[in-house]
């Protein structure tokens, strides 16, 4: 299933770095948020991703944009990634791919997620889309625009 632009976002409940299980609808609740998959911890592209997101972190705070990072690696895993570059937002572990599928944000046979961003309102319905899997830091330009325009 293709995600649009107004369409409701799936809810899910995913394992996160904070040690809690994170639940859209809870724990984003009447807020915009911005969810971004990524293929792997550590590879070149999600590294500059992750940096670039967490350079403009205090932009998408200040424009009360939530931030959160989704893949297919495991909790340990995104900790690592996490401490080492000092990401401040929350990574998300989808080991099964479920909620990536959900999103349209899977690539089947590898497994791991696609580079996709979705900009959620405060009703979590698409506000904006990106994806573009070699253009890790095109989908930051692009979302403060969208965040912008909210």
């Amino acid at each position: 299933m293709v995600l649009k632009v107004n369409d409701k976002a799936p809810d899910f409940c995913l394992n996160s770095t904070s040690g809690k299980k994170f639940q859209l609808s809870k724990d984003a609740a009447n807020r915009p948020i911005l969810l971004y998959f990524y293929p792997k911890d550590f590879t070149p592209g999600c590294t500059k991703e992750a940096c670039s997101f967490r350079d403009n972190f205090d932009l998408f705070k200040k424009l009360d944009v939530d931030v959160v990072g989704i893949s297919t690696d495991s909790v340990k895993q995104h900790l690592r990634f996490k401490d080492t570059h000092q990401l401040p937002f929350e990574l998300l572990s989808d080991v099964t791919g479920q909620v990536c599928r959900a999103y349209n944000a899977l690539i089947p046979v590898l497994n791991i997620s696609k580079r996709i961003t979705y900009l959620l309102d405060s009703d979590h319905r698409i506000a904006a889309t990106y994806s573009d899997l070699f253009g890790a830091e095109r989908h930051i330009q692009k979302m403060l625009v969208s965040v912008q325009q909210l």
